[in-house]
Protein backbone atom coordinates (compact mmCIF):
# COMPACT_ATOMS: atom_id res chain seq x y z
CA UNK A 1 0.00 0.00 0.00
CA UNK A 2 1.11 4.04 -1.02
CA UNK A 3 2.48 5.75 1.99
CA UNK A 4 0.18 8.39 0.28
CA UNK A 5 -3.24 6.69 0.92
CA UNK A 6 -3.91 6.32 5.33
CA UNK A 7 -5.05 2.43 6.22
CA UNK A 8 -8.52 1.37 7.16
CA UNK A 9 -7.52 1.12 10.43
CA UNK A 10 -5.97 5.33 10.08
CA UNK A 11 -9.27 6.84 9.10
CA UNK A 12 -11.54 4.54 11.18
CA UNK A 13 -9.77 5.49 14.11
CA UNK A 14 -10.29 8.92 12.92
CA UNK A 15 -14.02 8.71 12.06
CA UNK A 16 -14.73 7.48 15.19
CA UNK A 17 -14.86 9.43 18.60
CA UNK A 18 -12.53 8.24 21.30
CA UNK A 19 -14.94 6.78 24.36
CA UNK A 20 -11.47 5.70 26.06
CA UNK A 21 -13.27 2.06 25.30
CA UNK A 22 -11.30 1.42 22.25
CA UNK A 23 -12.97 2.85 18.26
CA UNK A 24 -16.49 3.09 19.13
CA UNK A 25 -16.48 2.53 22.63
CA UNK A 26 -20.02 0.75 22.34
CA UNK A 27 -18.81 -2.42 20.78
CA UNK A 28 -15.65 -2.92 23.02
CA UNK A 29 -17.90 -2.69 26.02
CA UNK A 30 -20.56 -5.13 24.73
CA UNK A 31 -18.08 -7.21 23.98
CA UNK A 32 -16.51 -7.54 27.06
CA UNK A 33 -19.79 -7.67 28.62
CA UNK A 34 -20.24 -10.71 27.14
CA UNK A 35 -17.34 -12.21 27.71
CA UNK A 36 -18.09 -11.80 31.62
CA UNK A 37 -21.25 -13.11 30.96
CA UNK A 38 -19.41 -15.84 29.10
CA UNK A 39 -17.04 -16.49 32.09
CA UNK A 40 -19.52 -16.46 34.45
CA UNK A 41 -21.29 -19.31 32.77
CA UNK A 42 -18.72 -21.03 32.28
CA UNK A 43 -17.53 -21.16 35.97
CA UNK A 44 -21.01 -21.96 37.35
CA UNK A 45 -21.20 -24.73 34.83
CA UNK A 46 -17.70 -26.35 36.09
CA UNK A 47 -18.24 -25.57 39.98
CA UNK A 48 -21.82 -25.27 40.19
CA UNK A 49 -22.35 -28.58 41.48
CA UNK A 50 -19.09 -27.80 43.91
CA UNK A 51 -21.03 -25.06 45.47
CA UNK A 52 -24.28 -27.17 45.39
CA UNK A 53 -22.01 -29.67 47.39
CA UNK A 54 -20.61 -26.98 49.48
CA UNK A 55 -24.16 -25.87 50.34
CA UNK A 56 -25.72 -28.81 51.09
CA UNK A 57 -23.14 -29.72 54.02
CA UNK A 58 -24.08 -26.64 55.05
CA UNK A 59 -27.42 -27.32 55.35
CA UNK A 60 -27.19 -30.77 56.62
CA UNK A 61 -24.59 -29.36 59.88
CA UNK A 62 -27.41 -26.64 60.49
CA UNK A 63 -30.03 -28.56 60.84
CA UNK A 64 -28.02 -31.66 62.56
CA UNK A 65 -25.39 -29.85 64.06
CA UNK A 66 -24.08 -32.33 66.76
CA UNK A 67 -24.14 -35.41 64.31
CA UNK A 68 -23.32 -34.25 61.05
CA UNK A 69 -20.01 -31.91 60.96
CA UNK A 70 -17.98 -34.87 63.25
CA UNK A 71 -14.85 -36.23 62.28
CA UNK A 72 -16.85 -39.59 62.45
CA UNK A 73 -19.92 -39.09 60.31
CA UNK A 74 -17.04 -37.71 57.84
CA UNK A 75 -15.09 -41.36 57.75
CA UNK A 76 -18.16 -43.21 57.78
CA UNK A 77 -19.12 -41.41 54.65
CA UNK A 78 -16.21 -42.01 53.05
CA UNK A 79 -16.27 -45.71 53.86
CA UNK A 80 -19.38 -46.32 52.86
CA UNK A 81 -18.94 -44.56 49.54
CA UNK A 82 -15.62 -46.37 48.73
CA UNK A 83 -17.59 -49.64 46.73
CA UNK A 84 -19.84 -47.07 44.61
CA UNK A 85 -17.02 -45.10 44.40
CA UNK A 86 -14.68 -48.22 42.51
CA UNK A 87 -17.99 -49.17 40.47
CA UNK A 88 -18.56 -45.44 39.53
CA UNK A 89 -15.15 -45.10 38.31
CA UNK A 90 -14.85 -48.32 36.23
CA UNK A 91 -18.49 -46.67 34.92
CA UNK A 92 -16.36 -44.03 34.17
CA UNK A 93 -13.78 -45.82 31.80
CA UNK A 94 -17.08 -46.90 29.43
CA UNK A 95 -18.80 -44.00 28.95
CA UNK A 96 -15.77 -42.07 28.27
CA UNK A 97 -16.16 -44.08 25.25
CA UNK A 98 -19.69 -43.56 24.47
CA UNK A 99 -20.51 -47.03 25.83
CA UNK A 100 -22.83 -48.58 28.69
CA UNK A 101 -22.67 -51.38 30.89
CA UNK A 102 -26.36 -52.26 32.33
CA UNK A 103 -24.60 -55.67 33.75
CA UNK A 104 -22.47 -53.80 36.98
CA UNK A 105 -24.91 -54.49 39.29
CA UNK A 106 -25.37 -58.29 38.41
CA UNK A 107 -21.31 -58.48 38.44
CA UNK A 108 -21.00 -57.59 41.86
CA UNK A 109 -23.75 -60.07 42.73
CA UNK A 110 -21.78 -62.70 40.87
CA UNK A 111 -18.18 -61.50 42.26
CA UNK A 112 -20.14 -61.92 45.75
CA UNK A 113 -21.41 -65.27 45.13
CA UNK A 114 -18.81 -66.75 43.45
CA UNK A 115 -16.62 -65.91 46.36
CA UNK A 116 -18.41 -67.52 48.90
CA UNK A 117 -19.04 -70.79 46.93
CA UNK A 118 -15.17 -70.48 46.88
CA UNK A 119 -14.32 -70.14 50.27
CA UNK A 120 -17.62 -71.44 52.26
CA UNK A 121 -18.93 -74.34 49.98
CA UNK A 122 -15.61 -75.44 48.49
CA UNK A 123 -13.07 -74.52 51.40
CA UNK A 124 -11.04 -72.46 48.52
CA UNK A 125 -8.43 -69.77 50.49
CA UNK A 126 -9.34 -66.33 50.31
CA UNK A 127 -6.55 -65.45 48.62
CA UNK A 128 -7.57 -68.28 45.57
CA UNK A 129 -10.63 -66.85 45.58
CA UNK A 130 -10.04 -63.42 45.14
CA UNK A 131 -7.97 -64.49 41.90
CA UNK A 132 -10.59 -66.50 40.93
CA UNK A 133 -13.92 -63.95 40.91
CA UNK A 134 -11.52 -61.48 39.50
CA UNK A 135 -10.54 -64.28 36.18
CA UNK A 136 -14.65 -64.34 36.24
CA UNK A 137 -14.91 -60.92 35.94
CA UNK A 138 -12.34 -60.81 33.29
CA UNK A 139 -13.78 -63.23 31.57
CA UNK A 140 -17.39 -61.91 31.62
CA UNK A 141 -15.95 -58.03 30.38
CA UNK A 142 -14.41 -59.58 27.40
CA UNK A 143 -17.88 -61.66 26.65
CA UNK A 144 -19.14 -58.49 27.14
CA UNK A 145 -16.42 -55.85 24.87
CA UNK A 146 -16.22 -58.96 21.74
CA UNK A 147 -20.13 -58.57 21.26
CA UNK A 148 -20.39 -54.91 21.07
CA UNK A 149 -16.79 -53.98 19.72
CA UNK A 150 -16.22 -56.76 17.54
CA UNK A 151 -19.80 -58.04 16.94
CA UNK A 152 -21.37 -54.19 16.42
CA UNK A 153 -24.01 -55.12 19.23
CA UNK A 154 -25.76 -52.47 21.45
CA UNK A 155 -23.81 -51.87 24.98
CA UNK A 156 -27.16 -51.16 25.93
CA UNK A 157 -28.80 -54.41 24.94
CA UNK A 158 -26.19 -56.97 25.69
CA UNK A 159 -25.02 -55.66 28.70
CA UNK A 160 -28.37 -55.86 29.56
CA UNK A 161 -28.74 -59.43 28.59
CA UNK A 162 -25.71 -60.01 29.91
CA UNK A 163 -26.79 -58.74 33.45
CA UNK A 164 -29.50 -61.18 33.36
CA UNK A 165 -27.07 -64.57 32.22
CA UNK A 166 -24.31 -63.25 34.66
CA UNK A 167 -27.21 -63.35 37.65
CA UNK A 168 -28.28 -66.85 36.15
CA UNK A 169 -24.66 -67.83 36.96
CA UNK A 170 -24.91 -66.30 40.60
CA UNK A 171 -27.47 -68.24 41.56
CA UNK A 172 -26.40 -71.65 40.28
CA UNK A 173 -23.44 -71.08 42.19
CA UNK A 174 -25.11 -70.41 45.50
CA UNK A 175 -28.79 -72.31 45.11
CA UNK A 176 -29.71 -68.47 46.21
CA UNK A 177 -29.16 -69.30 49.66
CA UNK A 178 -28.05 -66.52 52.38
CA UNK A 179 -25.12 -67.38 53.81
CA UNK A 180 -24.18 -65.70 56.99
CA UNK A 181 -20.93 -67.64 58.40
CA UNK A 182 -17.83 -69.65 56.99
CA UNK A 183 -15.61 -66.33 55.87
CA UNK A 184 -12.10 -66.57 57.19
CA UNK A 185 -10.96 -64.23 59.27
CA UNK A 186 -8.09 -62.46 56.68
CA UNK A 187 -11.07 -61.94 54.26
CA UNK A 188 -12.69 -60.31 56.30
CA UNK A 189 -10.27 -58.04 57.78
CA UNK A 190 -9.54 -57.06 53.90
CA UNK A 191 -12.58 -54.32 54.28
CA UNK A 192 -12.97 -54.45 58.11
CA UNK A 193 -9.48 -53.56 59.20
CA UNK A 194 -8.06 -49.28 59.70
CA UNK A 195 -4.66 -48.32 58.19
CA UNK A 196 -3.84 -44.81 59.51
CA UNK A 197 -7.20 -44.22 61.40
CA UNK A 198 -9.03 -44.96 57.81
CA UNK A 199 -10.80 -47.95 56.61
CA UNK A 200 -9.06 -50.01 54.23
CA UNK A 201 -12.20 -49.35 52.01
CA UNK A 202 -10.70 -46.04 51.64
CA UNK A 203 -7.61 -47.02 50.40
CA UNK A 204 -8.42 -49.56 48.29
CA UNK A 205 -10.91 -46.97 46.43
CA UNK A 206 -8.35 -43.93 46.33
CA UNK A 207 -5.69 -46.98 44.79
CA UNK A 208 -8.65 -47.39 42.00
CA UNK A 209 -9.31 -43.79 41.84
CA UNK A 210 -5.17 -42.79 41.52
CA UNK A 211 -5.13 -45.60 38.64
CA UNK A 212 -8.30 -45.02 36.70
CA UNK A 213 -7.14 -41.27 36.59
CA UNK A 214 -3.36 -41.91 35.43
CA UNK A 215 -5.15 -43.98 32.74
CA UNK A 216 -7.66 -41.70 31.61
CA UNK A 217 -5.85 -37.86 31.97
CA UNK A 218 -1.72 -38.99 32.15
CA UNK A 219 -2.12 -41.86 29.08
CA UNK A 220 -1.85 -41.97 25.74
CA UNK A 221 -4.05 -44.73 26.09
CA UNK A 222 -6.85 -42.29 27.83
CA UNK A 223 -6.52 -39.73 25.09
CA UNK A 224 -7.71 -42.80 22.85
CA UNK A 225 -10.47 -43.92 25.01
CA UNK A 226 -11.28 -39.76 24.93
CA UNK A 227 -10.78 -39.76 20.79
CA UNK A 228 -13.25 -42.69 20.45
CA UNK A 229 -15.86 -41.35 22.57
CA UNK A 230 -15.54 -38.02 20.48
CA UNK A 231 -15.40 -39.62 17.10
CA UNK A 232 -15.06 -43.55 16.80
CA UNK A 233 -14.78 -43.42 12.64
CA UNK A 234 -12.29 -40.51 13.09
CA UNK A 235 -10.35 -42.19 16.14
CA UNK A 236 -10.32 -45.28 13.62
CA UNK A 237 -9.20 -43.65 10.84
CA UNK A 238 -6.40 -42.17 13.02
CA UNK A 239 -5.30 -45.85 13.22
CA UNK A 240 -6.78 -46.11 17.29
CA UNK A 241 -7.36 -49.58 17.95
CA UNK A 242 -11.06 -48.63 18.54
CA UNK A 243 -12.43 -52.48 19.00
CA UNK A 244 -9.61 -53.68 21.22
CA UNK A 245 -10.17 -50.29 23.67
CA UNK A 246 -13.66 -50.86 23.57
CA UNK A 247 -13.30 -54.01 24.98
CA UNK A 248 -10.60 -53.31 27.65
CA UNK A 249 -13.47 -50.67 28.97
CA UNK A 250 -15.68 -53.39 29.44
CA UNK A 251 -13.09 -55.77 31.19
CA UNK A 252 -12.02 -52.54 33.60
CA UNK A 253 -15.37 -52.11 34.72
CA UNK A 254 -16.63 -55.85 35.19
CA UNK A 255 -13.22 -56.07 37.38
CA UNK A 256 -14.38 -52.84 39.28
CA UNK A 257 -17.90 -54.51 40.26
CA UNK A 258 -16.45 -57.86 41.11
CA UNK A 259 -13.74 -55.69 43.93
CA UNK A 260 -17.28 -54.30 44.88
CA UNK A 261 -18.71 -57.33 45.36
CA UNK A 262 -15.53 -59.06 47.25
CA UNK A 263 -15.45 -55.87 49.96
CA UNK A 264 -19.31 -55.61 50.42
CA UNK A 265 -18.78 -59.96 51.53
CA UNK A 266 -15.75 -58.66 53.30
CA UNK A 267 -17.75 -56.34 54.93
CA UNK A 268 -20.54 -57.98 56.26
CA UNK A 269 -19.12 -61.76 56.77
CA UNK A 270 -22.23 -62.52 54.77
CA UNK A 271 -24.12 -63.36 51.10
CA UNK A 272 -27.14 -62.64 49.95
CA UNK A 273 -28.99 -62.48 46.74
CA UNK A 274 -28.68 -59.83 44.18
CA UNK A 275 -26.28 -57.75 46.52
CA UNK A 276 -25.83 -55.21 44.10
CA UNK A 277 -29.17 -54.52 41.97
CA UNK A 278 -28.73 -51.66 44.71
CA UNK A 279 -25.61 -50.09 42.90
CA UNK A 280 -26.66 -49.73 39.67
CA UNK A 281 -28.03 -46.55 39.53
CA UNK A 282 -26.47 -44.60 41.94
CA UNK A 283 -23.34 -45.35 39.92
CA UNK A 284 -24.52 -44.04 37.10
CA UNK A 285 -25.77 -41.38 38.75
CA UNK A 286 -22.82 -40.69 40.08
CA UNK A 287 -20.74 -40.34 36.64
CA UNK A 288 -23.42 -38.10 35.22
CA UNK A 289 -23.01 -35.86 38.04
CA UNK A 290 -19.46 -35.89 37.61
CA UNK A 291 -19.74 -35.17 33.77
CA UNK A 292 -21.56 -31.98 34.87
CA UNK A 293 -18.60 -30.44 37.17
CA UNK A 294 -14.81 -29.02 35.99
CA UNK A 295 -15.31 -30.61 32.66
CA UNK A 296 -19.05 -29.94 31.90
CA UNK A 297 -19.96 -32.66 29.37
CA UNK A 298 -17.15 -34.77 29.52
CA UNK A 299 -17.08 -37.98 31.66
CA UNK A 300 -13.77 -37.75 34.21
CA UNK A 301 -12.23 -39.19 37.31
CA UNK A 302 -12.39 -36.08 39.30
CA UNK A 303 -15.98 -35.47 38.86
CA UNK A 304 -17.05 -38.90 39.32
CA UNK A 305 -15.24 -38.72 42.55
CA UNK A 306 -17.43 -35.56 43.39
CA UNK A 307 -20.40 -37.04 42.47
CA UNK A 308 -20.27 -40.43 44.25
CA UNK A 309 -19.48 -38.20 47.91
CA UNK A 310 -22.01 -35.79 47.10
CA UNK A 311 -24.18 -38.53 46.86
CA UNK A 312 -23.15 -40.23 50.13
CA UNK A 313 -23.51 -36.85 51.86
CA UNK A 314 -27.38 -36.67 50.44
CA UNK A 315 -28.11 -40.31 51.37
CA UNK A 316 -26.20 -40.11 54.75
CA UNK A 317 -27.99 -36.31 55.71
CA UNK A 318 -31.72 -37.18 54.69
CA UNK A 319 -31.14 -40.60 56.31
CA UNK A 320 -30.48 -38.50 59.85
CA UNK A 321 -33.37 -36.36 59.43
CA UNK A 322 -35.42 -39.14 59.37
CA UNK A 323 -36.53 -39.26 56.32
CA UNK A 324 -38.50 -42.72 54.79
CA UNK A 325 -36.67 -44.22 52.04
CA UNK A 326 -38.61 -43.58 49.23
CA UNK A 327 -38.17 -40.23 49.61
CA UNK A 328 -34.29 -40.05 49.57
CA UNK A 329 -34.87 -42.52 46.24
CA UNK A 330 -37.24 -39.96 44.54
CA UNK A 331 -34.26 -37.07 45.48
CA UNK A 332 -31.66 -39.50 44.04
CA UNK A 333 -33.48 -39.91 41.11
CA UNK A 334 -34.43 -36.64 40.41
CA UNK A 335 -30.65 -36.04 41.02
CA UNK A 336 -29.89 -38.53 38.19
CA UNK A 337 -32.79 -37.09 35.94
CA UNK A 338 -31.11 -33.22 36.47
CA UNK A 339 -27.19 -34.79 35.99
CA UNK A 340 -28.04 -36.10 32.48
CA UNK A 341 -30.05 -32.87 31.37
CA UNK A 342 -26.87 -30.50 32.76
CA UNK A 343 -23.98 -33.37 31.01
CA UNK A 344 -25.94 -32.98 27.50
CA UNK A 345 -26.61 -29.37 28.32
CA UNK A 346 -22.84 -28.97 28.51
CA UNK A 347 -21.98 -31.59 25.90
CA UNK A 348 -24.26 -28.99 22.93
CA UNK A 349 -21.86 -25.64 24.73
CA UNK A 350 -19.18 -27.53 24.09
CA UNK A 351 -19.99 -28.66 20.95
Amino acid sequence: MSDDVPSPALVLDKQLPDTGDGPGGAPLAAGAAGRRSGSLTELASRYGLVGAFLLTLIVFSVARPSTFPTGRNAESILTSAAPPLILALGLTVVLVMQDFDLSIGAMIGLGSGAATDFMVTNGVSWFFAVLGVLAIAIAAGLVNGYMVAFLGGSSFIITLAMGTVLTGVEFAMTSQNTIYSGFSTSFQDIASKDFLGLSHQIWIAAIVAVIIWLLLDRSEIGRYMYAIGGNTEAARLSGVRVRVLRMTGFVIVAVSAAIVGLLLTSQSGSYAPNIGTSYLLPAFAAVFLGAAVFRPGEFNVAGTIVGVIFLGVIQTGLTMLDLATYMINLVQGGILVTAVLVSRLGQRRAG
